[in-house]
């Protein structure tokens, strides 16, 4: 019997576009029927402007709409601590499933309902289905508190062994494991992974294994047909449009209260993911720009996963425009550190280092240096800030993210120890600079790649 999956996974910003969210729901509605199961991958309560006002509420309106079969966790599903998560999770209608996350020493969320695994019947058909999360959870999200994030791999095997004991047609892995995927799809005796938190689109057949990343922002809908395993990509702005859901997420913007103008853009600055990872880009030297003019610091940095892709910045700015493009309720820091060990940050700039990173990324967006780095090694060659070569044994003050002092994934020689300041909120800070200098960054050579 044929069995369909409907796979939508990192809605993200998608909440802050209620037509395309609206198109999102309408997609899923128009491709659904009994032996079709939906099933969403993380990162699906936030982040966005309305995941931040209504510390996730929004994605109810969603879910309900849509009432999907199952979803797991991503690491944005903790941005408001693991007591809202559960919070949400029971309110909203769908199982949820993980097998790699505690609290306590017992399995996160049981009594909430959150299952390490759980077997469908469709079509005459059983499908065992089980999730995963990133264990660099709790070093990429400060929020996440005291829950802890296990091996997924063994987690995985246990997994799959209970469900083929039960007699299971299918075992299909939920994964927010990014470039994980990969691994589990290649070793773990799986029929299909659905993966996300990697943004880049994906279907691979690797050992026998399908693999599908239906990228971010709720642009793109994957169906995935068995046995034939054969996948269907639907671009959602193409899509019917669900108007209860659009009309939703229009009547939560109008009360978030964030329509405020704070500057005019004659020139559009884009902030797609081409913009966000693969280089220096006015986006980036926007943020880093204004971190810079905040602080009393040498120099500023923005990591690429912290700016998040969406329409441009055009026309009449807002306050939520900003908050969209870094939509965290998270303070600006400042870092005093040595040359040698900047040097260092520098070179993890370096996108391929990531566990949601592809060969190509930089992920590292500066203002008051210049850097050259071989593309090659990933070695820096030259670094200058304010003009002069970079002192090894020189004291320097850095402005960036309070997560990246904190996260020990993305540029790992930053900790906590290196923390001097803490400053304002981030999306503040872009608002401040909007308001005082305007929006209109220009390329100028920061980082050079040779």
């Amino acid at each position: 019997m044929t069995v369909r999956f409907l796979h939508y996974s990192d809605i993200e910003n998608a909440y802050d576009d209620p037509e395309r969210l609206g198109r999102l729901a309408g997609t899923i509605a128009a491709r659904r029927d009994d032996d079709t199961l939906v099933f969403g991958t993380g990162d699906n309560t936030s982040p966005g402007i309305l995941p931040l006002v209504t510390k996730g509420e929004q994605a109810l309106d969603f879910f309900d709409a849509v009432r999907p079969d199952a979803d797991t966790f991503g690491n944005h599903d903790f941005d408001y601590g693991p007591d809202r998560a559960l919070e949400l999770i029971a309110r909203a209608p769908q199982p949820w499933i993980c097998a790699n996350v505690e609290r306590g020493g017992e399995p996160f969320g049981r009594d909430a309902g959150v299952r390490p695994w759980r077997v469908f019947e469709v079509a005459g058909t059983r499908v065992g289905v089980f999730g995963l999360v990133t264990p660099r959870t709790a070093s990429i999200n400060p929020a996440t508190e005291d829950v802890e994030f296990t091996d997924p791999y063994a987690a995985a095997e246990e997994a799959v062994a209970a469900l083929r004991a039960e007699g299971v047609d299918y075992v299909v892995a939920l994964s927010h494991l990014g470039t994980g995927d990969e691994t589990l799809a290649a070793e773990v005796d799986v029929d299909v992974v659905l993966g996300g938190h990697n943004h880049a689109e994906r279907v691979e057949r690797l050992n026998g294994t399908l693999l599908t990343r239906p990228g971010v922002n709720g642009e793109v809908l994957l169906e995935v047909t068995l046995p034939d395993r054969e996948v269907t990509r639907h671009v959602v702005a193409d899509g019917p449009l669900d108007e209860s859901v659009r009309d939703a997420m229009a009547g939560r913007m109008a009360d978030a209260g964030v329509d405020e103008v704070v500057a005019t853009v004659a020139d559009p600055v884009e902030r797609t993911e081409v913009d966000c990872f693969h280089g220096e880009s006015r986006v980036g030297n926007f943020v880093a720009d204004a971190y810079l003019w905040y602080t009393d610091a040498d120099v500023a940095l923005q990591n690429s996963g912290g700016i998040r892709s969406g329409p441009p910045l055009s026309g009449e700015v807002t306050v939520g425009d900003l908050i969209s493009l870094i939509p965290f309720d998270e303070p600006l820091v400042v870092a005093k550190l040595t040359g040698a060990e900047l040097a260092a940050v520098f070179e993890e700039g370096e996108g391929a280092r990531l566990g949601f990173g592809e060969p190509d990324w930089w992920h590292a967006h500066v203002a008051g240096a210049e850097i050259v780095v071989d593309r090659s090694s990933g070695d820096l060659v030259e670094a200058t800030v304010a003009g002069e070569p970079l002192d090894p044994e020189r004291t320097y003050r850095l402005a960036v993210a309070d997560y990246l002092v904190h996260s020990d994934d993305e540029f790992p020689t930053l900790g906590e120890r290196h923390r001097v300041e803490t400053v304002e909120v981030q999306y503040r800070v872009l608002e401040a600079y909007a308001r005082e200098v305007g929006i209109d960054p220009r390329v100028e050579g920061r980082v050079r790649h040779v």
